[in-house]
């Protein structure tokens, strides 16, 4: 590589499946610029100097109200992902939490519901829809947007 040579950077983005019974969390984009109005998980992107875990526990906390221990969570799945730029997205389950559910950013968050896993919103983002099934099926990782998914 040139020394004056740009390296390649990829975004990073921490989700957090949260399961209860057979039913799994999603949050309702709103007012984000990007697939609003579709279904999603709590999530966000890595910020400078964080972990991947730290991210999933900062942004839960900020998005949804409830606190999550880092060492408890479990990655259960990766996905490369290309859209407008190229990605690296973390999916991360946690069987315990505390604190209450709640609608934290209702002015980015027009819902916040338990739907049945086997039966998704039709207005879920795709890549979502995608992690999720892959969940069921135990595929740790995926590539999405490469080709036809």
């Amino acid at each position: 590589m040139k020394a004056s040579a740009v390296r390649f950077k990829m975004i990073g983005s921490s989700y957090l499946i949260l399961i209860r019974g057979r039913r799994i969390l999603l949050s309702r984009r709103f007012n984000t610029g990007y697939e609003d109005g579709k279904y999603s998980l709590p999530a966000g992107h890595v910020e400078a100097g964080e972990t991947l875990t730290q991210t999933l526990v900062r942004e839960i906390k900020e998005e949804i109200g409830i606190k999550i221990d880092d060492k408890t969570v479990r990655l259960v799945h990766v996905m490369h992902r290309k859209e407008n730029d190229i990605r690296m997205d973390y999916f991360f389950t946690s069987k315990s939490y505390s604190g209450k559910i709640i609608n934290c950013e209702p002015e980015k968050c027009s819902d916040l519901s338990w739907f049945p896993i086997k039966k998704l919103p039709g207005n879920t983002i795709l890549y979502i829809r995608h992690a999720i099934v892959c969940l069921q099926k135990n595929i740790w990782y995926s590539e999405f947007g490469w080709k036809e998914n």
